[in-house]
C-alpha cells in the first residue's frame, strides 16, 4: 500500500478533520519533536509536555498551512521555539558551561563527537535560513533521499544535493567558531546517528488524544499560549525584514549598490562588500549592458549585472540550468541587474518578488521529456582520466572562442560537467556515471577538442576522450513550470 505524504495526511486532517491522518503524522514525526525538546530541555517529563503542545500547535495551524510547507522541517522549528519558551535561561546558562569546555581538540569519531554537538545544534540551525534548516532536518534528521529532500523543497534532486552541501557547511563553520572542528563526513553521521531518538512508549497516543480536545493542564496552555506569540514574532520579523527592501533601495543603499555593480568585474574584493550593503532585494533593466558579471558569497548574497529574467527565475527556485522550465510566452524580454543582500531567506524573497513585480509564480512537475543520458562508455579510459580525491577544489568551464579551450582549466565534477552539457545541447542532462570524481583533460591536444567544429560536435569529442557517452532517451524530468498568477 503506498503511503501517504505529509502534505496529503495534512489536508486531510485541516479539510476533514480526519482523526487517522493525524495520527499518522504524530507517529511519523513524534520522536523527532520530542528529541527536539529532550535536548534543550534535558528533562524527560519537560520534552513529553513541549511535544505535546507542538502537535496542539499543528491542529490550530493545520488550514494556514500552505501547500509547499516542508511539515518536517515546519515541525521542527516549532518545537525548537517552543521549548525555548519552556527553558530559555537554563538553556543559556547550559550553552554558555558547554562552551566553555570545547576549547579542546575532538576525536573524529561520530560517538565522541556528539556531546560536543548536541547542546550547539539547535542554536546552529536557528540561524540558518528557512530552507537550509528544512534540509538539514529533511536529509539528517528524518533520513530522506536528495530526491525526497527536493520534492519536499520543491526543488530539484541537483539542487537539493547543493543546497544540503552548502547547509552542512554552514553548520560546520559555526561550530569551528566555537571550538568544535569536525569534517563534514563526522558532522552528519554524529547528526543522523543521534539528533533522533525514541520517544516514549505511549506517548504518541497521548500527543494525539491531547492534540484533538483532551483536557489540558494550566501549564501546558501557557506553553502554547507563549510558543504561539513567539512563532508570531519570528514571523513578522521576516515579513518586516522583506518589506524593508523597497526603502532601502532608494535610500541610503543608493550610491553602495551602485559603486558595487560599476566594480563587479574589477574589484577582488567584490564578495565582501556585498556584506557590507544594507538588506537591499533590487530587479531592474540593466544598467550595464556590456558585460554580464556577478557572483554568490558563502552566505547566499547575490549580485549580477546584465543576466536574462530566466536566470532570476533559475535561482528563485533552485534549478540548475534554465533548460529544465516550461516558460510562458509573455516572459519580460531583455537584461536585467540583480541584487539581493539580504540576511537570510534570499530564495523566499525572490520568489515575493517576482510574484509582486511581474505576476510570476512556479511549481514542480515531472515530465517525460527528451534527455541526454551521460554514460561511461569505457570504464579504463575513464580510469585514466580521474583526478585523484582532494587535489583539486578549481573547477570551471571551458572557453571555446577560436576553437581553443583555456590552458589554465582542465576539468569538472561528474555534475558539474552534466550541467554544462545541459547549457549546450538545451536538453536535460542525466548523469548516470556513478562517479563523484573530478574529470580532467590531459593535455592541450585533448583540450583543442573543439577546434573546427560545432559546439557540439567539439564536446561530444571531448567527452568521448574522456571514455564518456551521451545517450539520446525519453525519461521522467523535474521541471519548473512557470506561469501567471491567476
Amino acid at each position: 500500500m503506498h503511503e501517504l505524504d505529509d502534505q496529503t495526511l495534512l489536508r486531510q486532517y485541516a479539510e476533514q478533520n480526519s482523526d487517522s491522518a493525524f495520527a499518522v503524522l504524530v507517529a511519523r514525526h513524534v520522536d523527532k519533536v520530542y528529541s527536539v525538546a529532550l535536548r534543550h530541555t534535558r528533562n524527560a517529563h519537560a520534552a513529553e509536555e513541549i511535544t505535546q503542545a507542538v502537535f496542539v500547535i499543528l491542529t490550530r495551524k493545520a488550514n494556514s498551512l500552505g501547500k509547499h510547507t516542508a511539515l518536517s522541517g515546519w515541525l521542527y522549528e516549532t518545537a525548537r521555539l517552543t521549548s525555548a519558551t519552556y527553558i530559555r535561561s537554563e538553556i543559556r546558562r547550559a550553552r554558555r558551561e558547554q562552551e566553555a569546555h570545547m576549547q579542546t581538540a575532538l576525536n573524529e569519531n561520530a560517538d565522541d563527537a556528539w556531546p560536543h554537538i548536541a547542546p550547539l545544534l539547535d542554536d546552529a540551525l536557528a540561524g540558518m535560513s528557512a530552507a537550509d534548516r528544512h534540509a538539514i532536518v529533511l536529509r539528517y534528521f528524518d533520513g530522506k533521499s536528495l530526491g525526497e529532500v527536493g520534492a519536499a523543497l520543491g526543488a530539484s534532486e541537483d539542487a537539493a544535493k547543493k543546497r544540503v552541501t552548502r547547509a552542512v557547511e554552514k553548520l560546520r563553520g559555526f561550530f569551528t567558531k566555537r571550538g568544535v572542528t569536525l569534517t563534514a563526513t563526522v558532522l552528519t553521521a554524529a547528526i543522523s546517528a543521534n539528533s533522533v531518538q525514541a520517544a516514549p512508549l505511549g506517548l504518541a497516543a497521548t500527543v494525539t488524544a491531547t492534540a484533538k480536545g483532551a483536557v489540558v493542564s494550566g501549564s501546558t496552555l501557557t506553553l502554547i499560549k507563549g510558543a504561539l506569540k513567539v512563532m508570531a514574532w519570528t514571523k513578522m520579523k521576516t515579513a518586516i525584514a522583506f518589506g524593508a527592501v523597497t526603502v532601502l533601495v532608494v535610500g541610503t543603499t543608493a550610491i553602495a549598490v551602485e559603486d558595487l555593480f560599476k566594480h563587479l568585474d574589477t574589484d577582488p574584493n567584490g564578495s565582501n562588500q556585498l556584506e557590507s550593503v544594507s538588506p537591499t532585494l533590487l530587479i531592474r533593466p540593466t544598467q550595464y549592458p556590456t558585460n554580464r558579471v556577478g557572483f554568490q558569497n558563502p552566505s547566499g548574497k547575490s549580485i549580477v549585472a546584465n543576466t536574462p529574467f530566466t536566470e532570476m527565475i533559475r535561482h528563485a527556485y533552485g534549478f540548475t540550468t534554465t533548460v529544465r522550465m516550461i516558460l510562458p510566452t509573455d516572459l519580460p524580454q531583455g537584461q536585467f541587474d540583480y541584487l539581493n543582500s539580504l540576511p537570510e531567506h534570499q530564495q523566499e524573497a525572490l520568489r515575493a518578488e517576482l510574484q509582486k513585480q511581474f505576476g510570476l509564480i512556479a511549481h514542480v512537475e515531472t515530465k517525460v521529456v527528451d534527455v541526454l543520458l551521460l554514460k561511461v562508455k569505457d570504464p579504463v579510459k575513464l580510469a585514466t582520466h580521474l583526478k585523484q580525491e582532494g587535489k583539486s577544489n578549481n573547477l570551471g568551464t571551458f572557453k571555446m572562442s577560436r576553437g581553443k579551450a583555456n590552458d589554465a582549466i582542465t576539468g569538472f565534477e561528474s555534475m558539474q560537467l552534466a550541467e554544462l552539457l545541459e547549457t549546450i545541447f538545451k536538453k536535460p542532462v542525466i548523469d548516470q556515471t556513478g562517479s563523484t570524481s573530478f574529470y580532467e583533460w590531459k593535455n592541450k591536444a585533448e583540450m583543442t577538442f573543439g577546434k573546427g567544429k560545432s559546439e557540439e560536435e567539439g564536446w561530444r569529442i571531448g567527452i568521448d576522450q574522456l571514455g564518456l557517452e551521451l545517450v539520446p532517451s525519453r525519461e521522467p524530468v523535474e521541471m519548473l513550470v512557470v506561469e501567471k498568477v491567476k
